[in-house]
């Protein structure tokens, strides 16, 4: 049993790859599956969907690859993170759609908690934010929305989790309700100092305790899928959620160490060491992994609109009909021209934290074209990263490496990529392999059966594919950045 199997579920699709014992990738399969949007600034997933794909895409991998179940040491589970379900405890059955992270359904019910001044106590335990983001106020709201289900959880029948969690209960034919520590804190009912669920936010919520499922390291015995699903049991032995999974994959094992993966949204994670630091930038403070007991922390800024920018480009304004042709379009925009988009289509995330927001385009003029909004579209991941580091920067005082180690499909775009570079004035590195969430999934399982290198070792193996160096005028860097600020300050104000 020399292959580690890794299913990345994300917010638009699923993949399952296969890896050897070098972390080289010998198969991938995927499928996408459709996004569902019942009001304005809502979003869900069909539950049955997520795991359709997965069962399809891990059987679809190994026929591809030409392997069985008996070849595969492990399974390692990657996934988007705070989307929210509940289910039948015994059948399974969801009672509702999934609620994604990106929804934004709970606003008011946030700013209500807020008023009571209910957030200084979130953020001390959870090290979060009060924001629909989380899966905590979903989870409230499934219970105070959907027909009986408030007695149902209460009765012991219903169980939540995050996807991971969704995924574990079907993989194992309902055996385990389980989620590792990185999954359960991003959640808003996780004491990330203490280890264990808030029994005080979940009393504030509504949220019966029994609903949640046990915690364990990110390396850990997650049970074995059901005999019936590949032909024989494999074990499941390492979960993270996927900024952490990535965090993982791209190395970043000491304090000061720094990556951002640019997916549908983008996440920068600023590896903090053994003590949570607690943001007064407004970042969230969180889990990077845990492994033999011991939690990893982080700093993390969060935004919502990174890679769907260019889906928005492309379904939305139809100016485009793939990714690919953005970097040439941005290429042939007007220099002479200033146009900044502001990407806020579901609200603003760090370090503003503005639910209320909607996108808002400056700067347009008669000449202005798709050349122009493809590389406003572009740029605004650059400025708004630049907007994450400037917020840990002031946060963290303990230094550590200067370069960005940077991963996701919106990371093979160079010229979004030079442009991060030059508007951060730092050295920005991608690695051969863009599938780091998947590399670190994969490696936490590898590592859990003694198959792949420690720590120290797979740290050692990183190596960049490409080094971005910062090439851009300072007072043309820092005239870009300025006319960016004006403009959420524009869209901040026009929200209220």
């Amino acid at each position: 049993m020399t292959l580690i199997l890794a299913i990345d579920q994300g917010t638009t699709s699923t993949r399952s790859i296969l890896f050897d014992t070098d972390l080289k990738i010998v198969a991938t399969s995927q499928e996408e599956f459709e996004q569902h949007y019942p009001a304005s600034g809502w979003v869900e997933h069909d539950c049955s969907d997520l795991w359709t794909t997965t069962a399809a895409t891990c059987r679809g991998v190994m026929e591809k690859a030409g392997v069985r179940a008996g070849d595969i040491a492990a399974i390692g589970i990657t996934n988007q993170r705070e989307t929210t379900l509940v289910w039948d405890r015994k059948t399974g059955k969801p009672i509702h759609n999934a609620i994604v992270w990106q929804d934004r359904r709970t606003s008011e019910f946030c700013k209500g908690l807020k008023a009571e001044g209910f957030e200084e106590v979130v953020t001390d335990r959870t090290g979060l934010l009060l924001d629909p983001y989380f899966s905590g106020t979903k989870l409230a709201w499934l219970l105070d929305n959907v027909d009986g289900a408030r007695e149902r959880a209460e009765a012991g029948e219903l169980v939540f989790g995050t996807v991971d969690s969704w995924l574990v209960w079907h993989l194992t034919g309902g055996a385990e309700h389980l989620t590792d520590a990185t999954n359960a804190a991003r959640t808003m009912l996780y004491d990330i100092r203490k280890g264990r669920w808030s029994k005080t936010i979940c009393d504030k919520l509504g949220i019966p305790m029994s609903m949640l499922p046990e915690v364990r390291d990110c390396a850990a015995d997650f049970g074995e899928t059901r005999a019936d699903l590949f032909g024989q049991p494999i074990p499941i032995r390492g979960i993270a959620g996927d900024q952490q999974a990535a965090t993982i994959g791209q190395a970043c094992f000491k304090p000061g160490m720094l990556k951002s993966t640019y997916g549908t949204g983008c996440f920068a994670l600023l590896n903090t060491g053994n003590e949570p630091v607690r943001s007064n930038n407004r970042l969230l403070t969180t889990i990077a992994y845990q492994l033999d007991g011991k939690p990893t922390y982080a700093l993390e800024g969060s935004i919502f609109i990174a890679g769907a920018v260019v889906q928005w480009l492309r379904d939305g304004l139809k100016i485009v009909r793939n990714a690919a042709e953005t970097q040439p379009l941005a290429e042939r925009a007007d220099d002479a021209q200033e146009v900044i988009l502001v990407p806020a289509f579901t609200g603003l995330g760090a370090p503003y934290w503005n639910a209320e927001c909607r996108g808002a385009v400056f700067g347009l003029t008669r000449n202005s074209g798709p050349e122009e909004f493809a590389r406003a579209a572009l740029q605004s991941v650059g400025f708004q990263t630049r907007d994450l580091l400037e917020a840990m920067q002031a946060d963290w005082s303990g230094g550590g490496d200067t370069a960005l180690r940077i991963d996701g499909g919106m990371s093979a775009s160079d010229y979004a990529m030079q442009f991060l570079s030059d508007i951060i004035d730092a050295p920005v590195e991608r690695p051969p392999v863009l599938e780091t969430t998947a590399t670190g999934a994969a490696w936490l399982a590898g590592t859990a059966v003694g198959i792949l290198p420690d720590m120290e070792s797979f740290a050692k193996g990183w190596s960049a594919e490409k080094r971005f160096e910062p090439d851009m005028p300072e007072d043309r860097r820092s005239a870009s950045y300025a006319a960016w600020k004006r403009a959420v300050e524009a869209t901040i104000g026009f929200a209220s």
